[in-house]
């Protein structure tokens, strides 16, 4: 696929749609956002160079047009026992880039692209996801139930570098308020489908005195929250009262970020709710999309004291340090 086809995908936005890419691991079928794939390469067992000590999972690194890049092989790393028949496909190299970063997953071999609606992928269930983060939902077309891979967790569980800051210097003892917009007073919601993230951006957030906030696992049920603060408005209550600022991912079941920032931007009533989109996905083609559905900010996933700062600046908290 060449870097113009990629781009040609998905050209609408907000329209709850995504493409994704399904490949194999052994028999059974997998799938991952395209906006993530660069390029589909054949592997090429010369051009990998061994990392001792790497773990199971962590072929190396591949060279690929003069630049290396880390090669993860995902049929040992995630896939069952009972899927390694040898489907008879040439081996092949999702190359892929989100989060600033490009990594290599091997897998057995590539099907097709499909145009799916968010509302058809099936969330993970909920005791599941606590447990098994490597995926994100599923998706049934023609029959065959398609797993949606977690790349980010994937490659996090291999590179520390790649993991969220949970641990920002973001201490609220060391900061001082000098408005009337403090952020205890601040009403937040946010979406988003991985546990993991969830858990550990609530972690920050309340940490920085961000404690007002409601949590939603995708972006449909948090667009449902957002129509029954749309009510009250609508019976005279303040917005402001109710929500200053909403946080979403992109790529969840039910309802996409982008679709749900469209959502709110589009309608009047609640229109003035600051929208900023937190995504390993953010590019420049990405970032065209969220200024194309009116979002007020976006950071990729590792920025978490860069989404703070931003928060901040929308919310008109003027802080300064004390150290």
């Amino acid at each position: 696929m060449s870097e113009h086809q990629r781009q040609d995908i998905l050209l609408e936005t907000g329209t709850n749609e995504m493409e994704i890419i399904e490949f194999y691991l052994g028999t059974q079928s997998f799938g991952i956002n395209v906006h993530k794939l660069k390029e589909i390469i054949t592997f090429d067992e010369d051009a990998l160079t061994v990392v001792p000590g790497s773990g199971e999972g962590m072929l190396g690194t591949l060279l690929l047009r003069g630049s290396t890049i880390p090669l993860i092989d995902l049929k040992s790393h995630i896939a069952h026992k009972e899927v390694d028949t040898d489907n008879g496909v040439r081996r092949v190299v999702l190359v892929c880039e989100f989060n600033d970063r490009i990594n290599g997953f091997k897998v057995d071999g590539v099907n097709q692209i499909h145009r799916v609606s968010w509302e058809d992928v099936q969330p993970m269930a909920s005791f599941i996801d606590q447990y098994r983060p490597r995926f994100t939902g599923s998706v049934n077309i023609e029959d065959r139930e398609i797993l949606i891979v977690d790349l980010e967790h994937i490659v996090s569980e291999f590179d520390s570098e790649a993991t969220l800051d949970y641990e920002a210097n973001l201490n609220p003892q060391s900061m001082i308020e000098k408005t009337p917009h403090t952020r205890e007073r601040m009403k937040l919601m946010m979406a988003e489908d991985s546990a993991l993230i969830r858990n550990g951006i609530k972690k920050v957030l309340t940490s920085s005195n961000y404690n007002d906030l409601e949590v939603f696992v995708d972006g449909q049920q948090c667009y449902d929250r957002i129509l029954e603060v749309r009510k009250k408005v609508l019976a005279g209550e303040k917005l402001e009262d109710h929500l200053n600022l909403l946080i979403t991912d992109i790529e969840m079941p039910r309802m996409d970020g982008l679709t749900l920032c469209k959502k709110v931007k589009d309608d009047p009533v609640v229109s003035a709710v600051k929208v900023v989109l937190f995504s390993s996905l953010i590019n420049e083609q990405m970032i065209t999309k969220c200024e194309q559905v009116g979002a007020d900010g976006y950071a990729t996933k590792p920025q978490i004291p860069y989404l703070v700062e931003m928060m901040d600046k929308h919310l008109k908290i003027d802080t300064v340090s004390t150290d």
